[in-house]
């Protein structure tokens, strides 16, 4: 019987792509840092989450879910954290060039309230590489690595600070391959850091209801949303508490240092650990719609229309106003994705006429 249960969210451009894996040469080790959040809250997120970003497999102290299948790609080793003298993206596992999202199997370990692995999450983890390592024919002293080992991101933290922690683990789980006996696993204490990014980061956020949406910058602009989160999923950091108009929102990092604000009512999050509250917003820089104003990420290309494309002022296609056409077949480029109102599909974020503007998700195709 295996360790985990297959609930696997559905196929979609961003968490699960549906590509198949040219093989599996490693099992990856994560964590999710996002205290207090299991498995089947991370499985929820990743269904209609607008990121880039998954991994195969969650685990907590209860339970064990993989949410896409082992023959397919899931997004969770390919990020760029440093570059060599010639520009090219750090990659310290050889095995896994150029890209290790098609040639492994990514695990997730969840957090406790405090940000510590529980015991039973550390034996339940240790179990499914056990079943990963016998199902794919590696040696777990060689073939799993951590997160850190392929990028150098800070994943999974505790026992990157504690690398001793991740050598008992890989042993144990060669043991128990062997059939041996091994002693219960002892839980991993909070990682305490001083490179914090900012010395008011004290709490953590999670959100109490689905779909909450989160900014890049203090505003209750639509065109300020960047993406949303779900019931039970936030970020490990809150920096601190700041008035944006009359109202209150938290300033906030995930898991790779980026910032982003989001509601500060109790109503809609639950935070934990103190934290400081400014007065004001931090100032911003002018909101000039100019290009060199918005950055731009990538392009599309206008996929599914008969003729043309409409431009939208808003991510909202029931109530916005149409500010432009893009001709079928042309590209333009895009300062990101938003999930907007009255479309599953989502909104691209377009720089049309050096304006930002927004372009429904079916009608356009990443380039």
């Amino acid at each position: 019987m295996s360790v985990f249960t297959n609930s696997y969210i559905p196929v979609n451009k961003y968490t699960r792509p549906g590509l198949k894996l040219q093989g599996v040469k490693k099992c990856v080790l994560h964590y999710t840092a996002n205290p207090g959040a299991g498995a089947d809250n991370h499985r929820r997120y990743f269904s209609n989450a607008q990121v880039y970003a998954s991994a195969h497999i969650f685990v907590d102290k209860t339970e064990a879910i993989c949410i896409i299948p082992l023959n397919e790609v899931a997004y969770h080793a390919n990020d760029i954290q440093q570059r060599d003298s010639a520009g090219n993206p750090y990659r310290g596992v050889a095995a896994l060039k150029p890209n290790a999202n098609f040639l492994s199997i990514g695990v997730e370990m969840c957090l406790e309230k405090d940000g510590s692995f529980h015991s039973d999450t550390v034996e339940r983890t240790e179990d499914v590489f056990v079943e990963l390592c016998n199902k794919f024919g590696l040696d777990p002293i060689d073939d799993i690595v951590r997160h850190y080992d392929i990028t150098h991101k800070n994943c999974p933290a505790p026992w990157v600070s504690n690398s001793q922690k991740f050598v008992d683990f890989k042993n144990r789980v060669k043991a128990k391959m062997s059939g041996k006996s091994v002693s219960k696993a002892s839980p991993t204490k909070p990682t305490t850091s001083s490179s914090s990014s900012s010395s008011t980061a004290s709490g953590s956020l999670k959100s109490k209801v689905n779909g909450l949406r989160f900014y890049s910058k203090p505003s209750w602009e639509d065109k300020d949303v960047v993406g949303t989160v779900n019931k039970g999923i936030g970020f490990p950091t809150v920096v601190e508490k700041v008035k944006v108009g009359s109202a209150y929102q938290y300033k906030v990092k995930n898991s790779k240092g980026a910032t982003y604000y989001i509601t500060a009512s109790d109503k809609y999050v639950d935070v934990t650990g103190s934290v400081k509250t400014s007065s004001s917003a931090p100032k911003t820089t002018s909101t000039s719609s100019s290009s060199s104003s918005i950055k731009s990420v990538g392009k599309i290309k206008i996929v599914g229309v008969s003729s043309a494309a409409i431009v939208m002022d808003k991510p909202d296609r029931n109530s916005s106003k149409n500010i432009g056409t893009v001709k079928l077949g042309s590209t333009i480029s895009i300062s990101g994705s938003v999930k907007g109102k009255n479309n599953s599909k989502g909104y691209w974020e377009v720089i049309y006429n050096g304006k930002r503007g927004y372009i429904s998700g079916q009608f356009g195709s990443k380039i």
